[in-house]
């Protein structure tokens, strides 16, 4: 590769504060596109869907407005690459439905990739490098501030999608997910507080959970997390539409979140 496959973009030195945002690209190599058996239009549209557009866009402008910038973590490939926030082993409940580290099956549950290949080669190549460089960005900012706050910056369709585990529970306009060990209380309330002016705000329905990077995941209480994940009919045109003017208003939010969990 000629440059590394995310992008760490440095916030204040003060700021612990890191804005992960893994699933706003569309970019496949094209080595990597040749194992995906769907064709151009099929691959758009599995695009369309399993993407999370504009979030990229909403972290930066979060940076931009909040009081002490953050710093932004970015995957600059799709998901549809290596998903760098799945368990990269048999602890990863989105392997029932073809869909770990390396997914097979799409977002409608069809075939995306030869079950049977090896897909070693994409984790060596895509998702430890990556999983090293948060691990190292997390550690940079307990150097620098005594603790680190990720929050993931995520969307979600509103309508639920054949792939989802608990599509069937509820959907609110923002779903926060925790973690029973790294999301502590405060952390939570300052995201409903931060996005009362977009409607609800919900737990863990449709996706739980939080990222923190293995080496610290369970064991360092300095490192919190959130998961904020923004129901896509609230800022863009599903399924793979332009962002809208909702986009604004939740920008604003995550800045003051950003501002809140930083202070």
């Amino acid at each position: 590769m000629s440059q590394p496959s995310y992008a760490l973009l440095p916030g204040a030195a003060g700021s612990p504060v890191i804005l992960h945002v893994p699933h706003s690209a569309r970019t496949i190599p094209a080595d990597v596109r040749a194992g995906i058996v769907l064709d151009d239009a099929g691959l758009e549209r599995e695009l369309d869907h399993i993407t999370d557009a504009h979030t990229a866009e909403l972290a930066q402008a979060a940076a931009a407005l909040a009081g002490v910038a953050p710093w932004r973590f970015v995957n600059r490939l799709s998901r549809l690459v290596v998903d760098p926030e799945r368990f990269p082993d048999e602890r990863e409940e989105m392997l029932a439905v073809g869909m770990g580290a390396v997914y097979t099956r799409t977002t409608h549950r069809g075939v995306l990739r030869d079950e049977s290949s090896d897909h070693g080669p994409l984790v060596e190549r895509y998702f430890r490098p990556y999983a090293r460089a948060m691990t190292e960005a997390v550690a940079g900012r307990l150097a620098a501030t005594g603790r680190a706050v990720v929050i993931d910056v995520h969307s979600y369709p509103s309508r639920a999608l054949p792939y989802e585990l608990h599509g069937a529970g509820p959907r609110p306009p923002v779903c926060l997910g925790t973690d029973a060990f790294h999301t502590p209380a405060g952390l939570t309330e300052a995201a409903r507080k931060a996005f009362a002016g977009c409607g609800e705000t919900g737990l863990d329905s449709p996706f739980g959970g939080t990222y923190v990077p293995l080496e610290f995941y369970g064991t360092d209480a300095r490192v919190a997390a959130l998961m904020v994940e923004i129901r896509r009919d609230l800022y863009m045109t599903e399924p793979g539409g332009p962002a809208g003017p909702g986009a604004d208003r939740l920008a604003a939010a995550l800045a003051a979140l950003v501002d809140a969990a930083g202070g």
